[in-house]
């Protein structure tokens, strides 16, 4: 059991000791920090907090904590109760907020919780920033209100349909030309704010809408990260349903994976070279995503005639280097699309209805709509550490052995060989080293991220 800080904000397991887990201690206090640093980046006497949670067993007693040690502080709360983290981000600028907390541990399983911090953009912390609020954290450095100057709580459960609003009244989306489509959908949406939010955006757009794991009760019927492996039961259905496709999310429906209508998957990698296909074939411009995502999207770029760069992994890293490029379109490869022309986060409502507008015009099956894209092959693996491990030792030692050949280490190590690639970096969410490979066959990529598991071991004497 473990607690992380990170620039992806507070997260770890609920229970246990205070400062080694997510306690009710270690909430107050992070939210206190939070509140802290925020009056004085703000400048200003009396502010304003965008609270939203998604379905997670443990979000009642979190959020119950935040909330009133936010009011504690001093400062005014807007509560959207089950929400999503992008439907968070669209509803702090829209209430003119100066910043807002999503409570969600994303894809981790059921034991997990987290504070995802939020600037007055409805964007996430930069690690500056983040690191001001560890150090409040650590120091204690509160400053409460008084009885007559304690914030007050307003409910506003209006904000998911408000989200689905803004989405469907973007120019890219047309919603008359899907609802021609007769789509027939399946929606895995592993038991937390997806589903709600999908079927409710899907039925809106005329689709028809078979529910799979769509009660927000937080009992994920599988582990909720959207992979391969966890999403048999959604594969089997769209198949039995003779649906076009499936939608899986994750819990707080950032992140976006679709199941092709023979029932594989489209690849959650493919999730962003579909839509930025879609995007930029209409509004041509430049992309962004990270450096663990697949080269696809790097081709799809050029060949509209943009320039595609990588960015270290984490979302805050992934914006900051769209805004530098003006990047049209940008995110990540598990699946998380970013569109600023509605906001800077990543948003499964925006790539389906992007996804969808894409699939009504171009008339195909999505089988044949991911056969057309350049083919390559991603193996996700990743070794559980231990305190003694010396990451960083690691690296040094696995970039020195491959220095003849094209090495980045902005974050951790990616080495570019000439048809793939493997990237070994430590996890901002989890205890954990990642390492990903791409290659032109899966049976190459799960041969090199063998090659490279068994040289991390050697070197790590594990």
């Amino acid at each position: 059991m473990t607690l992380i800080k990170s620039i992806s904000g507070i997260r770890g397991t609920i229970g246990g000791k205070t400062g080694d887990n997510l306690t009710p201690v270690d909430a107050v206090k992070f939210a206190s920090a939070y509140g802290t640093w925020l009056k004085n980046y703000s400048g200003k006497d009396k502010l304003t907090v965008v609270i939203g949670r998604d379905a997670r067993i443990s979000g009642p007693m979190i959020h119950n904590l935040v909330v009133n040690t936010l009011t504690g502080l001093g400062i005014d709360v807007i509560d959207l109760g089950l929400s999503t983290t992008p439907t968070v981000e669209v509803a702090v600028p829209l209430e003119k907020a100066d910043g807002g907390i999503i409570l969600t541990a994303s894809h981790n399983p059921k034991q997990w919780n987290a504070l995802k911090l939020l600037n007055e953009k409805g964007e996430f912390l930069s690690g500056a920033e983040g690191a001001k609020i560890l150090d409040i954290a650590e120091s204690e450095a509160f400053d409460f209100a008084d009885v007559d100057s304690l914030g007050t709580v307003t409910a506003n459960d209006a904000y998911m349909d408000i989200h689905i609003d803004e989405v469907l009244q973007l120019p890219l989306v047309d919603v008359e030309a899907v609802k021609k489509a007769n789509f027939k959908v399946v929606v895995d949406g592993v038991n937390s704010s997806g589903g709600i939010i999908i079927p409710k955006l899907l039925e809106q757009m005329g689709v028809e809408v078979v529910k799979l794991y769509c009660e927000p009760d937080g009992h994920f019927p599988h582990n909720p990260e959207p992979l391969k492996e966890h999403l048999g039961d959604i594969c089997e259905l769209v198949v039995k349903e003779k649906a076009h496709f499936g939608i899986v999310v994750d819990p707080d429906v950032d992140r976006l994976a679709f199941i092709s209508d023979n029932g594989e998957m489209f690849g959650e990698e493919y999730t962003l070279v579909a839509v930025a296909d879609y995007v930029l074939s209409k509004t041509p411009g430049n992309t962004v995503s990270n450096m663990s995502s697949s080269r696809a999207l790097r081709d799809i770029t050029q060949k509209h005639g943009g320039t595609y760069e990588a960015s270290a992994v984490g979302e805050v890293n992934v914006v900051e280097l769209m805004k530098k490029n003006n990047a049209i379109i940008g995110g990540e490869g598990n699946g998380g699309i970013i569109y600023p022309e509605l906001h800077y986060g990543r948003d499964a409502l925006v790539g389906v209805a992007l996804f969808l507008t894409y699939l009504a015009e171009q008339g195909m099956t999505v089988s044949k709509l991911r056969a057309s894209y350049p083919q390559y092959y991603m193996s996700k693996n990743k070794i559980e550490l231990t305190p003694q491990i010396d990451v960083d030792a690691i690296l040094a030692a696995m970039a020195g052995k491959y220095k003849n050949e094209d090495i980045s280490t902005i974050d951790g190590v990616k080495i570019d060989f000439a048809e793939e690639w493997a990237h070994l970096r430590k996890s901002n969410t989890e205890p954990i080293i990642r390492i990903y490979t791409e290659a032109k066959s899966q049976d190459k990529a799960d041969a090199l991220a063998v090659r490279i598991i068994d040289e991390i071991k050697q070197v790590a004497g594990i």
